[in-house]
């Protein structure tokens, strides 16, 4: 398999673009190269929504991404930085930002140039086809096993960093509300995300070991998926704590632990409400 080199700014962090990067990763190991903040700036005039070190946590933690290098890019977009443009690699791009420019600049380089067509970017595998492939393989005897509830709308650095800590307890397996019972607890605008698109985001974390789609109402609305699992913890923030999970994990011997809701080192405080409009 030839490394497969995919460039830009990456400025959204939304679905489309993992689901371009899940494409994309069926070619070869992806090498992201990430527009810095100044390049971007210099381009467009404006400061990026998204700063570059949490661009590059959001994008270290995505499954599909085998490496991350922060590059001020070329000034011509139909280009790579030329120590990237190597008859070994492969440059993957998505059916808008295809020229001819670029395929010329690929043969020139020797380097071959794929396309992802925009058809298969809106569409978000189930579940079972991850478990297929052996991204959902079951947990190991010796490992404990912990659960995660909740929304995850607009999936930001937030849920990747609670994920992470999460993580270090045993294997993840990660509940997303489905919709009508977020828009039960919520409210009407909510979720601002299909739930089969929130639990494509979750599930596309490194750190999680499966992400599922609830059954249940309530805040227990997990409880089905729980029962399957067999969590030895049930692992919450400080936003997501309630008496009723409480009192459930006391009665089925489930570990029950609150975790501080703190960002990354150096990374902003992010909540889905406050992105709204981004």
């Amino acid at each position: 398999m030839s490394t497969v080199i995919v460039a830009g700014g990456f400025e959204d962090m939304s679905s489309r673009t993992i689901r371009f990067l899940d494409e994309a990763s069926l070619v070869g190991p992806v090498h992201m190269l990430l527009y810095s903040d100044e390049s971007l700036k210099a381009r467009g005039g404006e400061t990026p929504k998204f700063p570059q070190q949490e661009r590059l946590y959001f994008f270290e933690a995505v499954r599909y991404v085998d490496r991350v290098s922060i590059c001020s890019g070329p000034s011509d977009e139909n280009a790579l930085p030329e120590e990237y443009a190597t008859p070994a690699a492969t440059w993957v791009v998505d059916q808008a930002a295809d020229s001819p420019r670029k395929r010329s600049f690929c043969q020139t380089a020797s380097m071959d140039c794929r396309v992802i067509e925009e058809e298969g970017l809106r569409k978000f595998p189930e579940a079972a086809a991850e478990i297929a492939a052996g991204i959902a393989a079951p947990t190991a005897p010796t490992r404990k096993k912990v659960i995660v509830t909740g929304c995850y709308d607009w999936f930001h650095t937030g849920h990747v960093r609670f994920f992470e800590e999460v993580s270090k307890l045993g294997d993840l397996y990660v509940v997303v509300g489905h919709d009508a019972n977020i828009e039960l607890l919520k409210g009407p605008g909510h979720p601002m995300f299909p739930q089969a698109e929130r639990r494509y985001m979750a599930g596309s974390i490194r750190h999680v070991r499966m992400a599922l789609i609830s059954s249940g109402n309530g805040w227990l609305d997990a409880e089905p998926e729980i029962e399957w699992v067999k969590p030895h913890i049930y692992a919450v923030n400080e936003d997501g704590d309630q008496p009723e999970k409480r009192e459930y994990c006391e009665a089925h011997g489930i570990e029950y632990r609150i975790l501080k809701r703190t960002p990354k080192q150096g990374l902003p405080k992010r909540q889905s409400t406050d992105l709204r409009g981004f």
